[in-house]
């Protein structure tokens, strides 16, 4: 058995597991992270980084206090990585225009924005000329839109980079190609077996995504994570094609300044399946360029794809083990794992040190499992 020289395991490699990485060792803990692929190999790549707490929680208003919490701190922790890392990361407040294509679609957002409004989030319905000049691109049947100007998107490879490189200059060790099998306790700890022998540690956080459930320790506390396979498209355009975050009912489309476009995204009950589909490509296709035409132009780059971490309620589990003291959850991100990078690492720094004060934490309990 191996004695790590780590006060603390992270089992994964995502955005979620770097940005633990990264904070934990910005405080000065001693941190080592095993991912068995490279890093942001799994859900993380095939992540468009959408931040947009008020489209994705337009029915959970925790969601959107959660989102809310952690975009406001984004800029910030960005700012932090790249500083520490040297690396670039392309974040841009970009807003994003949710667009009616019935009159159902029209209604639903009239409520949302009156919603909202009501918690002091400033949104706007164009439709018309306000519209056309705001995305000219837009299929011209389209009946309107919510824009929401405080929503942003992240380069989600880039910035999982620079969360590996900031975490590993601040003394973190990043060991990949070794996949974790199994937690158990072990006298004071917790013994983690690998493909490539084990590790014992005080504190382990798991941030294994989709497989984290498999890892669970027998008797551990139930934390239903499955698997969601998202499939993402990538085109190339002339820069400008799109403007904003555009976000139907089918599709969502994400512009860079390049004029990369992503185009997203299914979500698939699979199990474990991590294909790229003909089918899922045609669907994404086609939807991408019934909302704006133009798109049937553009040069197909790629596909992508992922496992998302689902949960039942389609919130995160992050708080420590009732059953085992020293694991702690960081898992079930499901399509927010980007949005809620900065407060999961927040949090989870919170718990290590030792603190379980923060109100947020009661909205993500692991042990909320039992009564869903």
């Amino acid at each position: 058995m191996q004695q790590s020289s780590a006060d603390v395991l992270i089992i994964g490699g995502g955005i979620i597991g770097c940005a633990v990485a990264f904070e934990l060792a910005e405080a000065g803990v001693r941190v080592c992270v095993l991912e068995g692929r490279r890093t942001g190999g799994g859900a993380s790549q095939a992540s468009a980084g959408v931040l947009a707490p008020y489209v994705e929680g337009h029915d959970s208003p925790v969601l959107r206090a959660l989102g809310r919490r952690s975009l406001d701190a984004y800029a910030a922790f960005v700012a932090r990585a790249v500083e520490r890392s040297g690396w670039p990361v392309e974040l841009a407040r970009c807003g994003t225009l949710e667009v009616a294509v019935t009159e159902a679609d029209a209604v639903r957002l009239h409520r949302a924005r009156k919603m909202i409004a009501a918690e002091g989030v400033p949104g706007k319905w164009l439709e018309d000329r306000a519209l056309i000049d705001a995305e000219p691109a837009l299929h011209p049947g389209v009946l309107g839109a919510l824009r929401i100007p405080s929503h942003a998107c992240v380069n989600v490879p880039a910035f999982t980079a620079a969360l590996e490189a900031a975490a590993v200059a601040g003394g973190a060790a990043v060991i990949t190609g070794v996949a974790a099998t199994s937690i158990a306790p072990d006298g004071a700890g917790l013994v983690v077996e690998t493909s490539a022998g084990s590790h014992r540690a005080s504190q382990v956080v798991l941030a294994a995504g989709a497989w984290s459930a498999a890892l669970a320790p027998a008797g551990a506390d139930p934390v239903p994570v499955r698997p969601v396979r998202g499939q993402l498209l990538y085109l190339a355009t002339p820069p400008g094609t799109v403007r904003h975050v555009v976000w139907s009912s089918d599709v969502y489309l994400v512009p860079w300044a390049d004029g990369t476009v992503l185009v997203g995204a299914t979500s698939e009950e699979v199990g474990f399946d991590e294909r790229a589909t003909a089918g899922g490509v045609a669907q994404l296709l086609h939807a991408a360029t019934a909302l704006v035409p133009a798109l049937a132009d553009a040069t197909f780059v790629e596909a992508r794809r992922g496992l998302r971490p689902g949960s039942p309620d389609d919130l995160p589990y992050i708080g420590r083990s009732e059953v085992l003291p020293g694991l702690i959850y960081a898992c079930g991100h499901y399509r927010n794992g980007a949005l809620l990078a900065p407060l999961t690492a927040a949090l989870v720094r919170q718990l290590v040190e030792g603190d379980a004060g923060d109100e947020a934490l009661a909205a993500v309990t692991p042990a909320r499992a039992e009564r869903l």
